[in-house]
Formats: C-alpha cells, sequence, structure tokens
C-alpha cells in the first residue's frame, strides 16, 4: 500500500471521537494514533495535528476539544476527535491477517484454565506457535486465536491481548496472556524476576535418574548452528541456570533389543534460560523424550513410529504468581495433554 498524503483527507466532512479508557492511557498522543493507523505514516499523523484535523478533550479543558502537542500525554476519560469518516478510518486501522483453515485457527474454550478481566490463562496444546516471531508462514498461533476469540470484549482501541511469557511451539500447558496493559508491565516484570514466579514443568525423560531429587546447575549459552537456527549448549562463559527435578514414576519397556526405562518427572526452575530443561535433563544424560534438537533422535523415531508421540514430553505443568488485579496469590495447574497419557498407556500395555 502506498502511503497515504494529506491531500488523502481534504474531501472529510465527517469526524470520530475517541474515548481514551485504561488500556490507552499513559502513552504519548502521536504513539497512540500511530497504533490507531498502522497503515498511516509518522510524518502523516504530524500533519494532521498540525493542521487542527485532531483534538483533544481532557477534563481541566472543560467541554473544549483543544489541540494538543504530539508529546501530549493521554489520560483516563480524554476524548480524541478526528476528522475522518468510517470508510477512511478503516483503511488506515484494518490490518490484513492471512487465515489459515476455519479449524486450525479455532480456539478451545476447554483449554482455558483460568479467565477474568485482566488475565486469560490457558493450556495450549502442542505444535502451535505462542506468537508469529519470525516464522514466515501462513500458520496461526496463540495470539491470533485469543484475539479470535476475545473479539470486540475487550475495552481498547489500541492495545491488543499480549503474551506475558513464552513457551515452545512443541511444549505444551500453560501460557499467560495479559487483557490489560497494566497486567502486562507487572507480571512481565515477575516473570524477570523469577523469585516472584513458581513454575512447574511435568516431563517424560529417557532412562532412570540417577537420584530421586536433585539440582542441576550448569551455565547455559545461546548459539547458532549452521542453519541458522538458535540452539543452547552448556557452557562455563553462559548464563546461570538452575533446575530442580524430581521422579514421579518410572516406566519399563522390553524389546528384541534392550530394555528401556521412561522416567516421569516433576521440573522446577529458579531461572528462565532459552530450551533450559531440556539442555539440563540431557546433560544429565536424561533427555526429553520426542526432543527433535536435544534428545535421542533414534528413541525418537521409535515411540513415533511405534506408539505415536510426535513431539517434546514437555508440559508446563503448574504456575504460582501474584494476581495484582485481584491482590492476592493465586496457584493454577493445566491438566496434561492427553497424548501424552495416551503415550504412556501404549507403554504399560506393551509392557503387560
Amino acid at each position: 500500500m502506498k502511503p497515504l498524503t494529506l491531500q488523502y483527507f481534504n474531501n472529510f466532512l465527517k469526524m470520530q471521537v475517541f474515548k481514551i479508557e485504561e488500556n490507552d492511557a499513559n502513552q504519548r498522543l502521536d504513539k497512540f494514533l500511530k497504533k490507531l493507523f498502522p497503515n498511516a505514516t509518522r510524518s502523516l499523523i504530524y500533519k494532521l495535528n498540525r493542521k487542527d484535523k485532531i483534538k483533544v478533550k481532557n477534563i481541566s479543558d472543560g467541554e473544549k476539544f483543544r489541540k494538543k502537542d504530539n508529546e501530549y500525554k493521554l489520560e483516563i476519560g480524554d476524548e480524541v476527535k478526528i476528522f475522518l469518516n468510517e470508510n477512511e478510518f478503516k483503511e488506515l486501522s484494518e490490518v490484513k491477517i492471512e487465515k489459515t483453515t476455519e479449524s486450525s485457527e479455532k480456539f478451545d474454550k476447554n483449554d482455558i484454565v483460568y479467565e477474568d478481566g485482566d488475565l486469560l490463562i490457558i493450556n495450549k496444546s502442542s505444535g502451535i506457535n505462542v506468537h508469529a516471531g519470525d516464522h514466515k508462514t501462513k500458520e496461526t498461533n496463540v495470539i491470533l486465536q485469543v484475539q479470535d476469540y476475545l473479539g470486540k470484549k475487550l475495552n481498547s482501541l489500541t492495545f491488543k491481548p499480549s503474551l506475558i511469557h513464552r513457551i515452545d511451539r512443541d511444549t505444551s500447558g500453560i501460557l499467560m496472556i495479559a487483557k490489560k496493559k497494566n497486567i502486562l508491565t507487572q507480571l512481565v516484570s515477575d516473570f524477570k524476576n523469577h523469585k516472584k514466579i513458581e513454575k512447574t514443568y511435568y516431563a517424560i525423560v529417557l532412562g532412570r535418574l540417577s537420584r530421586k531429587e536433585g539440582t542441576i546447575k550448569k551455565p547455559l549459552k545461546r548459539i547458532e548452528n549452521a542453519k541458522g537456527e538458535n540452539k543452547v549448549q552448556v557452557a562455563n562463559d553462559g548464563q546461570t541456570a538452575i533446575t530442580h527435578f524430581k521422579l514421579l514414576k518410572e516406566h519399563f519397556l522390553k524389546t528384541e533389543k534392550e530394555e528401556i526405562i521412561l522416567s516421569e518427572v516433576e521440573v522446577k526452575i529458579e531461572t528462565g534460560r532459552m530450551h533450559q530443561i531440556r539442555v539440563h535433563m540431557a546433560s544429565i544424560g536424561n533427555p526429553i523424550v520426542g526432543d527433535k534438537t536435544y534428545g535421542d533422535k533414534q528413541k525418537n523415531i521409535f515411540f513415533e513410529k511405534n506408539f505415536g508421540l510426535k513431539r517434546q514430553a514437555l508440559h508446563s505443568w503448574k504456575i504460582k504468581f501474584f494476581h495484582y488485579g485481584k491482590n492476592k496469590k493465586m496457584e493454577l495447574e493445566a491438566r496434561i495433554k492427553k497424548d501424552l497419557k495416551d503415550f504412556l498407556k501404549k507403554i504399560d500395555e506393551e509392557n503387560n
């Protein structure tokens, strides 16, 4: 689309007024307008303001709309008057999203772990990206699903549901999404300060653990492989990483060649490094079953072919956090996904 010029607006006969609510307040006028009109250039926004096409009414101004500087910080209750009719507003503000098939986009309400006016917490399925990121594909992602599910429920002109944290594409489990800007800011800060958030994962690992409980303290470093993909390895010059594990149950499978031991493990992390659990468990000889990057490739092929496990057996299971909107501590759990339960059930049936 070509940048729109001021000439485009010369024949406007109508105007629209937008009331500033909580999620749109505390930002500069020009930044608000740029979010409202993603298809407009910043220079066009400045020209519109300079030509009195944009005015703001603040409580201190009484009933009058006044011209405000681009740097003016919007307040709750402000009203912004813009001389655009509905069609032109739509053309400037509409962001086209290439859709996938209807079935892949649909948000499963059964995956909601918790929801209120501040937060949406879901039990993400494996195989779905949490956001578009660097994947230049037409496939769906969690944010698109959530935006479709919430629709116009969010009382905001410029704020969209936002991820508070991330989990890997092939990891299932708890994922937190903020509905309000202030909640997003507060909980993102808490995730950076790992002592304020307690995350517990469920994993199925290969082999018998050397002890029933233990702690892995090995620094991790991000590297780039020959394909330009990010990987992580244990390195003395890496970042501090601490993982606690606890054995839940062992499973045994006898084949013609060997006896395979699988261990269900509870994992808690003190730090949130990329691929931390996967790399740490692999480093002690117990890789995550199905992990295509750090796992046992031959065993992964065997488990997929004979037992239908198509992804890494890692699940974001439980979380403890402080809910600022409710002013209380919360503890939530996401049920372990059916594919992991079915995998172990088949293992046990085969063994019997």
